[in-house]
C-alpha cells in the first residue's frame, strides 16, 4: 500500500497565508494540514508515502525533513492542475495507491475505510456533506458537485447540480486505485486526446473528477466508500473556522 499526496498548487484562495509557504502548510488549530494527513497515515500504518510538490517545494521539504517521504515535482504547477500533478508520480505507481488532496483533514476511520476496500477504484463519499458545507457557505448547492450512484456504482461525478437530488454524497478528494488496475489507468490517461477540452478545461488543467468521469464512461466500475462526516476541507480562510462533523 502506497500513498500519494498532491501538494503542488499555490493555494491562491488562502492568501496571504500562502504567500510564503505552500497551501498544505497552512495551520488549522495550530497544526499544519500536511501534518494531520501524515499523522493519520501513520495511525493506519501507511509508511510508503510520496508527495508531489511544486510551489514553495523547498519550504515544504524542510518542514518534513525528519519524515521518510519520496518527492516528485510538478515544475509546471503554475499552469497545470492536480491531475497533471498526480501523473508526475507515475513511476511510483506499482502497488495499491491511495491518492489524497493536501488541503483536507480526515480522521483515521475515514482513511481506514478506504484501505479496507477491495475494489479496483474506490472513492470516499461523504453522505453528511451538507452539514459541513453549511458551516462554510449560505447556499451549498452553489458550490457542491453532482454525485449519482446506481446499483452501488458511481455513474456521475463532478458536474454542476441544479437540485439537491443530484447530490447523493460528496467527493472529498480521497480515493484508491488497485495495483491490478493502476497500469491501465496510467495508460488511459497518457492516451487521452491532449487537444480536447474536458469540462471546460484543457488536458493539462483537467479536474480529477473529470478524469474519474472518463473512467466511468469507459465502463470501469468506480465504487463509493461511504462516510458520515469525519473530515474537512481548507480551501479559503473562512474554512479555518469550520469544525469536523
Amino acid at each position: 500500500m502506497k500513498m500519494i499526496i498532491l501538494a503542488a498548487g499555490q493555494g491562491t484562495r488562502l492568501r496571504p497565508l500562502t504567500d510564503k509557504k505552500p497551501k498544505c502548510m497552512v495551520e488549522y488549530n495550530n497544526k499544519a494540514i500536511i501534518d494531520y494527513i501524515l499523522d493519520t497515515a501513520k495511525q493506519c500504518n501507511i509508511k510508503d508515502i510520496a508527495i508531489v510538490n511544486g510551489y514553495k517545494k523547498d519550504i515544504l521539504q524542510n518542514h518534513l525533513k525528519n519524515e521518510q517521504i519520496k518527492y516528485f515535482t510538478n515544475t509546471d504547477y503554475e499552469s497545470t492542475n492536480m491531475l497533471y500533478s498526480l501523473f508526475c508520480a507515475k513511476e511510483y505507481m506499482n502497488d495499491d495507491i491511495i491518492i489524497s488532496y493536501s488541503d483536507i483533514i480526515y480522521k483515521k476511520d475515514v482513511l481506514q475505510k478506504l484501505i479496507n476496500s477491495k475494489e479496483d477504484f474506490s472513492v470516499i463519499i461523504d453522505k453528511k456533506w451538507k452539514e459541513l458545507w453549511l458551516q462554510r457557505m449560505e447556499n451549498p448547492l452553489e458550490d457542491a458537485e453532482t454525485l449519482k450512484i446506481k446499483n452501488g456504482i458511481i455513474t456521475e461525478i463532478g458536474k454542476k447540480p441544479l437540485l439537491y437530488d443530484e447530490i447523493q454524497g460528496q467527493y472529498i478528494g480521497l480515493f484508491k486505485i488497485s495495483k491490478e488496475k493502476i497500469k491501465e489507468i496510467i495508460n488511459f490517461y497518457e492516451f487521452l486526446d491532449k487537444q480536447s477540452v474536458y469540462d471546460g478545461k484543457d488536458f493539462y488543467n483537467m479536474y480529477i473528477t473529470s478524469f474519474i468521469q472518463l473512467i466511468i464512461d469507459k465502463s470501469l466500475k468506480v465504487k463509493p466508500i461511504y462516510i458520515n462526516g469525519g473530515w474537512l476541507e481548507i480551501d479559503c480562510i473562512k474554512d479555518l473556522n469550520t469544525k469536523i462533523i
